[in-house]
């Protein structure tokens, strides 16, 4: 990613009691094993709710029903030793397949062909123990 580029970006808070639906990142820079909400980048044309729902159909092979925006942030960061800027428009929603809900670790498929794992971790978690929830401040929008 450039550091002269502004990303749009969608993510989905997918709650399951007072677990959230995140995905396990690693920046090998920063030795940091991290979390993030599923989703990915607006394409130009494309509403970024629309965006959201193709990204999970494309990663997850899943359907979002009960979509509802929530908030949007603006991110800088620093990810492997890169600066990054990113507009993050959020939503909530469920899947429409409830068996989502009962796996604990969910396979997914990264634009690049690269599996990455999501799973359920509660807020608690990331309270209590300080696990790193990407992007910053969406802790207090929990």
């Amino acid at each position: 990613m450039s550091s002269l580029q502004i990303r749009v970006i969608t993510i989905c808070i997918i709650r399951k009691g007072d677990s959230i639906l995140v995905f396990e990142g690693y920046d090998r820079v920063k030795d940091q094993i991290f979390y993030r909400p599923l989703g990915g980048g607006v394409e130009y044309g494309e509403h970024s709710s629309e965006a959201i729902l193709r990204e999970f159909r494309e990663e997850l092979g899943a359907e979002l029903i009960n979509l509802r925006y929530m908030n949007t942030f603006e991110n800088t960061f620093t990810f492997e030793g890169n600066s990054g800027h990113e507009i993050v428009i959020i939503y909530k929603g469920d899947f429409a397949d409830e068996s989502f809900y009962s796996k604990d670790i969910i396979i997914g498929k990264e634009d690049n062909g690269n599996d990455f794992k999501a799973m359920w971790k509660s807020i608690l978690d990331f309270r209590n123990e300080q696990l790193p929830l990407y992007p910053d401040r969406l802790l207090e929008l929990l």
